[in-house]
């Protein structure tokens, strides 16, 4: 190891920096991250290391650490009429917001794969969003977003036509104007009411057929995300049901619509993306998928959705777990690094396999989405998409706290970026449906069909005899999948052992063999430790860390 302690500070020298960490910027996303380029490969997305490589280096730039720090500081705000009285409900953002949004159009986040198909493009994209994720989150909300809007919208031929050119194309216009007149564009949703919640059926806003076709909606939306977009996907009850609609920011005479915004959220985190509540004024809506059907049509946006809250929050993990690493290498204590410290050790490997089998999980789901038409891929999306949510989003705050007490006191101010990625860690479980919701939802995939079980079965048959470990808690697995399943009250139960096990086997089947043996360990054996590093002994902890981030040992 070639650190050395640092050396007697010179005379009157007390407000030098001394025995401080520096700034971690200026360094390569993607090449410091093995376990992430590793897994584009092992999914099926080599062909775009060499892309990626540049967006790790463009994205790892100090200036865009600072992008994100202004958009947060300084949060949207709402104006809802013009100097002559005039509504027009704009939302005013700082220029570091749209500076982001413009480096994430430009690299494709926002619709790349369905612009660009083959095979592969999804992880590829999931690569890329996992690194997007750890510089700023706030604007991956409208990113997801329209990413998840195309699998619903490509289904009507006529919206299409209008709106795919200027969704797939690789800019962000900020105007506020008709589609028609823009080069790029985004789109948000609208699910949830005042009196619901996650209970969607719930919904009272309306929607009243007209004679031309279209709609006229009426109601409101308790959280309406990112109402600058230029379109949402919304659910409103008609005479047939729950439906989901199609509702322009400008109506097809460049009318403003009857969107009226009637505040923004001020919300824990996620605080440079605007999210809002809004009344609607019968606003103009297209019926978009089968009268009576909007759930499922709009989780044809909900379900790619579920997918980036996976994929952010490994980003936002592994970013978390940089920064503690970064720190334990620089920063010295009762005379030697921290990383050389076996407490700390111990805690930052525990960091490093959270954050290691999140990355593997989320780039193999990502695979699911890309093979749509192979009928085992699309039962493996249904079970584990949700599955994935709910366990990796749950983990994310406990880590970003461990993390940042990694640093201490120099963790929790707001100069760091640990703070930010702590606040914003919740609002990926809560957000598309809370942990409830994806446990029962995993439940009735396996309820409704047998094949669920054969599926994620011979998904997890394949690391057998890897890890003594792992070989008990595949066959406990087995066996309750192969019986009755347990009742919703120990639903979250189910879903940890069956998200523990893919993230094992995953790990198991890379080439990450000491992380992967430690997970094993870890937390697949009992007793499991109740907060990180309080568990049993998990291998060679210099291996794993040396092979987590770059500069550990240099």
């Amino acid at each position: 190891m070639n650190a050395s302690l640092p050396g007697p500070r010179p005379p009157g020298a007390a407000t030098d920096p001394h025995n401080q960490t520096p700034a971690l910027v200026d360094y390569n996303l993607w090449t410091t991250d093995r376990a992430l380029s590793e897994g584009v490969e092992r999914e099926g997305a080599a062909w775009a290391i060499a892309d990626l490589a540049t967006v790790g280096a463009e994205l790892g730039l100090a200036e865009n650490f600072e992008r994100a720090r202004l958009a947060n500081l300084y949060p949207p705000v709402l104006k809802n009429f013009d100097a002559r009285g005039l509504r027009i409900d704009r939302i005013d953002f700082h220029p570091a917001w749209h500076e982001l949004l413009d480096g994430v159009t430009a690299r494709g986040f926002h619709t790349g794969p369905w612009a660009h198909p083959r095979p592969g493009a999804h992880v590829a994209r999931a690569g890329g969003y996992l690194m997007q994720a750890q510089i700023e989150s706030g604007s991956l909300c409208p990113t997801t977003m329209t990413y998840g809007s195309i699998a619903a919208i490509q289904k009507d031929a006529a919206l299409a036509a209008l709106w795919l050119p200027p969704l797939f194309a690789p800019l962000y216009d900020r105007r506020d104007l008709p589609v028609a007149k823009k080069r790029g564009a985004m789109i948000g949703m609208g699910m949830t009411e005042k009196q619901g919640g996650s209970d969607v059926r719930s919904n009272t806003s309306h929607a009243t057929r007209q004679p031309d076709g279209s709609y006229r909606l009426s109601g409101h939306k308790w959280f309406y995300s990112a109402p600058q977009c230029d379109a949402h996907l919304v659910l409103a009850q008609s005479d047939l049901g729950l439906s989901c609609f199609f509702v322009p920011r400008f109506t097809p005479d460049g009318a403003r619509n009857g969107v009226l915004i009637q505040r923004l959220k001020d919300k824990v985190g996620n605080r440079s993306n605007a999210s809002s509540e809004v009344e609607f004024n019968q606003a103009y809506g297209e019926l978009l998928g089968e009268p009576g059907r909007g759930v499922p049509t709009i989780l044809e946006m909900g379900t790619y959705t579920r997918l980036d809250c996976v994929i952010g929050t490994a980003g936002m993990m592994r970013q978390a777990v940089v920064q503690a690493l970064h720190h334990a290498r620089h920063r010295y204590a009762f005379g030697r690094p921290l990383v050389e410290q076996p407490l700390m050790q111990a805690v930052l490997v525990d960091l490093v396999l959270e954050s290691e089998a999140a990355t593997a999980l989320a780039l193999r789901l990502a695979r699911a989405f890309d093979d749509q038409g192979d009928e085992t891929e699309t039962v493996f999306r249904r079970a584990l998409t949700s599955a994935a949510k709910f366990w990796v989003c749950k983990r994310g705050p406990q880590l970003a706290a461990e993390a940042m007490e990694v640093l201490g006191g120099n963790g929790y101010v707001e100069e760091a970026v640990l703070g930010r990625i702590y606040r914003e860690m919740p609002v990926n479980s809560i957000w598309e449906g809370s942990g409830n919701i994806m446990c029962l939802d995993v439940l009735r995939a396996f309820a409704k069909s047998a094949r669920t079980s054969e599926v994620v079965l011979s998904e997890l048959e394949g690391a057998r005899g890897l890890n003594p470990h792992y070989d008990r808690a595949f066959e406990a697995l087995a066996q309750r999948l192969s019986g009755d399943l347990p009742e919703e009250a120990r639903a979250r139960q189910v879903v940890r052992e069956l998200v523990l096990a893919l993230q094992a086997s995953l790990l198991l089947r890379s080439s990450r063999s000491a992380a992967a043996q430690g997970f094993c360990a870890s937390r697949l054996a009992q007793p499991w430790g109740a907060v990180y590093g309080d568990g049993p002994d998990l291998g060679d902890a210099r291996a794993i860390l040396e092979a987590a981030w770059h500069e550990v040992w240099a």
